[in-house]
């Protein structure tokens, strides 16, 4: 492969064999671009990787944290420049991989606002459904609650993926499509705004929710409807569309599910993430063992 193909090629690879969303291919787009802005004045180019050192990838993040650019954001930026040097190794463009031992700067762990059962009902009860959008609004946000969605795989969905069953077709991260069931009360939601879906969406439009454009809600249009219901049900703070997410998990774990079921309908490929998403307690895991194991409560003779 020639070098000044590489970076072409990875873009190409990223968006279609290795299937990112498109909400992380621009993503890592726009890190890589920056990347490349950085390397311009240091006699280096992402168009030819020979000329790429780790010493570059430490000074960018040198340069980012005299930036004030948050911990996350520098941690995602490496995220994308690892995925190159990854793809160049295999590509056999570069003979080592000069990120692997670059480490995320440590992180503040932050977890999302969790809502409790009453607050979730003040939520989705408390919200008018008059107009098209207070109906859409309101579907979305049962979805997000009612199914565990992430809000990039919820304003990804076309009408079609509705089935006639009580479930989706959901398309996960790294273009993995599992089936997520669908509440009684998510479908009945739908089925509200589905009637006046024709109101606000342009005639060749298949998304599922719509803006008053009439085409696709994007991401921050999805945490803005979501923050424009707290304040309708009169919540004293406002939760991502993420923070549905991480209810509904946690609430299920709350009432029995275990933990392998969680992690398929999160559209988990590891159990560990799923432990760590849903901050289950270490002391009550130890009593669902106790409880349920069948060699746990056994003595020496």
């Amino acid at each position: 492969m020639q070098q000044t193909d590489a970076y072409a090629r990875y873009l190409i690879w990223l968006g279609v064999q290795h299937g990112a969303d498109s909400a992380t291919y621009l993503a890592y787009a726009s890190d890589l671009r920056q990347f490349e802005q950085y390397l311009a004045e240091h006699a280096a180019s992402l168009t030819t990787p020979t000329s790429l050192s780790t010493k570059h990838i430490q000074g960018f993040i040198v340069y980012l944290f005299q930036q004030a650019i948050s911990k996350r954001s520098i941690a995602r930026k490496l995220a994308a420049i690892r995925s190159y040097c990854h793809y160049l190794v295999q590509q056999k463009v570069l003979p080592i991989d000069i990120s692997r031992e670059i480490h995320n700067p440590r992180q503040i762990k932050t977890e999302p606002q969790i809502l409790n059962v009453d607050q979730v009902f003040a939520l989705l009860d408390n919200t008018p459904r008059t107009t098209p959008q207070e109906k859409r609004d309101v579907a979305l946000a049962e979805l997000l609650y009612g199914s565990g969605l992430r809000i990039s795989e919820a304003l990804s969905l076309d009408v079609q993926d509705l089935t006639a069953q009580n479930y989706l077709k959901v398309m996960g991260k790294g273009a993995k499509e599992r089936l997520v069931p669908l509440s009684d009360r998510s479908r009945e939601r739908l089925t509200e705004w589905l009637k006046v879906r024709g109101e606000l969406a342009a005639s060749n439009e298949d998304a599922l929710f719509v803006g008053t454009r009439g085409q696709r809600l994007n991401r921050r249009e999805g945490q803005r409807i979501v923050q424009k219901l707290c304040l309708k049900a009169g919540l004293d703070f406002a939760v991502s569309p993420h923070s549905l997410r991480h209810s509904f998990a946690t609430h299920l774990l709350g009432n029995g599910a275990d933990l392998r079921s969680v992690q398929e309908l999160l559209g988990h490929s590891r159990l560990q993430t799923t432990q760590i998403y849903t901050q289950v307690d270490l002391s009550e895991l130890i009593s669902v063992y106790d409880r349920a194991h069948p060699e746990a409560h056994k003595t020496e003779n």
